[in-house]
């Protein structure tokens, strides 16, 4: 632990000379198969996402932009708890602000006043948020909005965009489908991205509302979001976006204030609390009115003292450090740069980095050859140099300069490796184990 402090303190990742030894990630492993089904609670933190044998699969301490896993290997992180860690593990304005709420409680048999202070801060910054209400996942605040905007349309069908969480409505629209209702997969339509004319075909009276990530990693284009909005209040819908990754990190404001578009409707998790459990609903006050009585939306732990009290400390900070300028401005180095290491590699059109730059995505084209073994051939040797990732870069206000240097040292070596073994069509013969899986992400039918 103290060798860890110390590499922290100096700003040091550790270079692996081999792949690191992941014993103990395997040992927990095995003791998970069959006791906890796809062994994970989060299906991009999972083992199919990871090259198997080379990649850790269980990770014990995080610090900063720095996470070590269960065998004591360090690693640059760039997925950053797959999107809450905005600030960094362990961020001490943030948990300060947990341990001096743990001494007085957790969960208590009447509202607590964070509650109240906690949704007057976001009433601050959010531009659409009249209102607020609390839950605990994403999936729970996306769902209470297409419910709430079908009690207030008097419509039953939902447009979606994007990917929305694991509850019926949604999921339907995937092929992971078993165990959903047939008649609330019939009241579901999924369309494509920055295509005006799939909305306006699905836009028929009988629409109560149109939910969508307002952003994912490709920009919205000739004023996507603002005709959306218009086509929407001209048919009765009402829009809502699905901020769990805009909230907090394109601005203090998320994807609304960005790109100046305030959706009826608005659901966060993810950033507004630097990794505590905490979702988030706003919107027009005469929309979320019917929450006082027509509309059933309660539970629980929705007033967990905890979170809130992170909530509010990271709301604070974000705003006080100007956080979305720091992500946009590291992100912007390491989009960059790669993009020029990659046509310095002779890689130019097979490979890119795409995305707001607080959050980008490395992708390969299919010309290159498979998308996922290249994928995965990037990751196993980024793994050497003490690089977790998983396919982009989730910019935290704890990565540094010296992160970049490291991150964009690391593809200068590896890029120019990668052209060699497909030049040699030695892709699947480097892998040191089974490659990554497809993640489901389900966007349009």
């Amino acid at each position: 632990m103290s060798q860890a402090l110390e590499n922290i303190q100096s700003n040091r990742v550790t270079r692996n000379s081999s792949y690191p030894e992941i014993r103990e990630s395997n040992n927990l492993y095995e003791r998970a198969e069959g006791l906890i089904p796809a062994f994970t609670q989060t299906l991009a933190k999972g083992p199919t996402q990871h090259v198997e044998g080379v990649a850790p699969k269980y990770l014990q301490m995080g610090k900063g932009a720095r996470v070590w896993d269960v065998d004591g290997n360090e690693y640059l992180d760039f997925t950053m708890g797959v999107g809450p860690l905005v600030l960094g593990y362990t961020y001490p304005r943030v948990d300060n602000a947990i341990r001096k709420q743990l001494e007085n409680g957790i969960t208590f048999s009447l509202m607590h006043p964070l509650e109240v202070e906690a949704a007057e801060l976001i009433r601050q910054v959010v531009p659409n948020a009249e209102a607020v209400r609390y839950s605990k996942t994403g999936a729970d605040v996306t769902s209470a909005a297409v419910r709430l905007s079908r009690a207030f349309t008097g419509r039953e069908k939902v447009v979606c965009c994007g990917y929305h969480g694991w509850h019926d409505w949604y999921i339907g629209t995937s092929p992971r489908r078993k165990g959903v209702p047939g008649g609330s997969i019939d009241l579901v339509k999924s369309i494509p991205y920055n295509n005006l004319d799939t909305v306006k075909a699905a836009l028929s009276d009988d629409v109560a509302c149109v939910i969508l990530e307002p952003m994912i990693f490709e920009f919205p284009r000739d004023g996507f979001l603002a005709e959306l909005q218009t086509l929407c209040r001209a048919n009765g819908s009402l829009l809502i976006f699905d901020e769990m990754w805009t909230g907090f990190r394109l601005a203090l404001g998320g994807a609304q204030e960005y790109f100046e578009v305030k959706p009826d409707l608005a659901c966060y998790s993810k950033a507004i609390a630097n990794g505590m459990p905490i979702s988030v609903l706003t919107g027009r006050q005469e929309v979320m009115r019917l929450l006082d009585e027509e509309v059933f939306f309660f539970t629980t732990f929705g007033g967990e003292a905890l979170s809130l009290a992170a909530t509010m400390a990271t709301i604070r900070e974000i705003r006080d450090q100007n956080v979305p300028e720091h992500l946009a401005r590291i992100g912007a180095e390491i989009q960059n740069g790669y993009r020029a290491i990659a046509r310095e590699a002779g890689l130019e059109g097979l490979t890119d980095c795409i995305g707001h730059p607080a959050r980008t995505l490395v992708t390969f084209s299919p010309e290159a050859g498979d998308p996922l073994l290249i994928k995965s051939f990037v990751q196993q040797e980024l793994i050497r140099f003490g690089v977790l990732w998983s396919g982009f870069h989730n910019i935290s206000f704890s990565h540094t300069a010296w992160d970049v240097q490291h991150t964009l040292g690391a593809y200068r070596e590896i890029l120019p490796k990668l052209k060699e073994t497909l030049d040699a069509g030695k892709l699947e013969s480097r892998l040191r184990g089974r490659p990554v899986q497809p993640v489901f992400r389900k966007t349009t039918d």
